[in-house]
């Protein structure tokens, strides 16, 4: 049995704070503004592997009033996220992504991406896509105000 979910998250763009994004560290003058190290990417992705077992979205399960997640690594929020998901019987089959913002370039950062999240998701980076895009200077993405991502993700059901 599959289940696909899909995944949105934003966050604001600020100076002074470190832009993370797929579990990496990208360097920019600005950087998202969260509760946690606000890594958009990672967010969109546990929403996306929730949705798809109907288990509610990553609020519901990592409160922002709740101090254990203030400045966590995300990271680690998708771990968590990738243990409900083995707790029920499945396993990640890809994952396909899209970050959108005007700057930095994302591009060189791709591939690192993928292995930080392949390494706590234990899948192969061939089953991540992450492509990214500008939004041609429109909205506040385009503003540099802050950015988004968007992911979908197939569920298998483990063989028993």
């Amino acid at each position: 049995m599959y289940r696909i979910g899909s995944g949105v998250d934003f966050h604001q763009l600020a100076e002074g704070r470190a832009l993370w994004i797929g579990g990496v560290h990208v360097p920019h003058h600005k950087g998202a503004v969260g509760h946690s190290d606000a890594d958009v990417l990672l967010h969109a992705i546990c929403d996306a592997l929730l949705g798809a077992l109907c288990l509610g979205d990553i609020g519901k399960h990592f409160p922002d009033t709740n101090a254990d997640y203030k400045n966590i690594d995300s990271k680690i929020l998708l771990a968590k996220t990738n243990e409900l998901i083995l707790a029920r019987g499945y396993h990640v089959v890809n994952i396909d992504s899209t970050i959108c913002l005007e700057k930095p370039k994302i591009a060189p950062h791709i591939g690192s991406m993928q292995n930080a999240i392949a390494a706590v998701l234990k899948i192969e980076t061939s089953d991540i896509s992450i492509k990214a895009t500008t939004t041609e200077k429109m909205g506040f993405a385009g503003r540099e105000e802050g950015l988004v991502a968007y992911a979908t993700v197939l569920l298998q059901k483990n063989h028993i």
